[in-house]
């Protein structure tokens, strides 16, 4: 699956997703750093690049319909430390068929993970 991490995601969720095979490149990585919402989703869509985020600005499903796009994950956690980001990653990649989220609208929280699929 191809990636774009955005700015507010450890670095760590970078390496975690690549070592299982994707394709990973971020926003600090690319310089977009900073950057506007509307320029990191055109970025992400551009190169059909599932958007993986903490920005509640793309958490409208309204705005942001399944299959309007190449994907947004949505990472919300109660208490979104660097090591339960990562660690509720590796989990969802250990147990979930994430290759199956592009398109999709996903919200990741500490104990669900809700999946709109075009």
């Amino acid at each position: 699956m191809k990636i774009k991490l955005d700015e507010n995601l450890p670095t760590e969720a970078a390496e975690l997703f690549a070592e299982h095979g994707h394709d990973v490149h971020t926003v600090p990585d690319e310089n977009l750093t900073g950057r506007d919402d509307r320029t990191i989703f055109d970025a992400a869509r551009s190169e059909h690049r599932v958007l993986i985020t903490q920005d509640l600005d793309f958490s409208d499903v309204r705005r942001y319909q399944p299959g309007t796009h190449p994907g947004i994950v949505l990472v919300r956690l109660r208490e979104p430390s660097r090591r339960l980001i990562v660690e509720r990653l590796r989990q969802v990649l250990a147990d979930e068929a994430v290759e199956t989220w592009p398109g999709c609208f996903v919200v990741l929280s500490d104990r669900k993970l809700r999946v709109r699929r075009p």
